[in-house]
């Protein structure tokens, strides 16, 4: 049997959830989550996971695994994903990644590197200037050095910007270049697809978006996050929806300011995705004016696979 994996990806508010449940249910397979979030358990309302009724359509992984103080990354994640794939594959299962999370869907499509030295001097004086002057200036000092290597990441991913300012002070490249190098050698036949909408109709669902997670309840989520005892400054808590009602609950400014923030931030986030997304010739994109397209691009997809 070919081992081929079904890849969906897109801007967030794009329709993955939707068309990989669809596939999932039409070719009687499981779903490989490829979101850095909605791996954490009580961030449901604002990582927009799949709703009760949704999980029990297909089995997801990486879906509601960790605490929100447990560590993950994406080398973990390439690890594991792989080894599903593999087992999917055993029980002669097409495996489906959906997600918006590049740099995880390079891990499984690609592969990472891990051939760069750490610098444990250099690390700790970053460190310290991470402390004292914020996430910001650490990201301002990797665009003087790799203005291409922060464009695939954001300021608040800090300790994916101080590797790459490592790897720079290190090598003198940048860390794209080392992805760009490193292929893993694999049998997998990955067929990659994307979808896509016009500018101004994405940004208007992810504006519906944010309001329907407010009504859903996400400032109470977070209250009741942080009242069992989880700190602010967790990583998975340094997320666009979060970060902005933590500054809401700390006084910052008020809830309609904080809502204002999350659109506008995920406005920003789903730009980057598209530009990390559209430099990948292999992915073949759908253009999607209404969200009733989603059932026919799926039937599209089956009917490719049998070719």
């Amino acid at each position: 049997m070919e081992k081929r994996v079904i890849v969906i990806l897109g801007p967030t508010c794009s329709g993955k959830t939707s068309l990989s449940l669809m596939l999932a249910k039409s070719l009687k397979t499981e779903i490989i989550s490829a979101d850095s979030r909605q791996i954490y358990k009580v961030l449901t309302v604002g990582t927009a996971k799949p709703t009760v009724s949704e999980l029990k359509i297909a089995k997801h992984h990486f879906i509601d695994s960790l605490n929100p103080d447990e560590e993950f990354n994406v080398s973990k994640f390439e690890i594991e994903a792989l080894k599903i794939i593999d087992e999917l594959h055993q029980k002669n299962k097409i495996p489906i990644v959906v997600g918006g999370s590049g740099l995880y869907i390079k891990a499984i499509v690609e592969g990472l590197w891990n051939d760069v030295d750490t610098d444990s001097d250099f690390r700790e004086q970053i460190l310290k200037e991470k402390e004292e002057f914020g996430n910001q200036f650490l990201y301002d000092k990797l665009v003087k050095v790799d203005s291409k290597g922060a464009e695939s990441m954001l300021p608040q991913n800090w300790k994916r910007v101080i590797r790459a300012l490592e790897v720079f002070r290190l090598t003198g490249k940048s860390i794209l270049e080392f992805h760009q190098e490193h292929k893993r050698e694999s049998d997998l036949e990955f067929h990659q697809f994307g979808l896509q909408w016009k500018r101004e109709v994405l940004y208007k669902n992810i504006e519906a978006r944010v309001d329907e997670m407010i009504g859903a309840g996400l400032v109470n989520e977070l209250k009741s996050i942080l009242k069992a005892g989880y700190s602010t400054q967790l990583n998975s808590l340094n997320t666009v929806g979060y970060k902005e009602i933590i500054a809401h609950l700390n006084g910052e400014y008020d809830l309609e300011r904080a809502i204002e923030l999350i659109k506008r931030n995920t406005r920003r986030f789903a730009k980057r995705q598209m530009t990390w997304f559209r430099k990948d010739e292999k992915i073949e994109w759908f253009d999607i004016e209404e969200v009733n397209a989603i059932n026919e691009i799926g039937e599209s997809i089956i009917l490719k696979l049998d070719t």
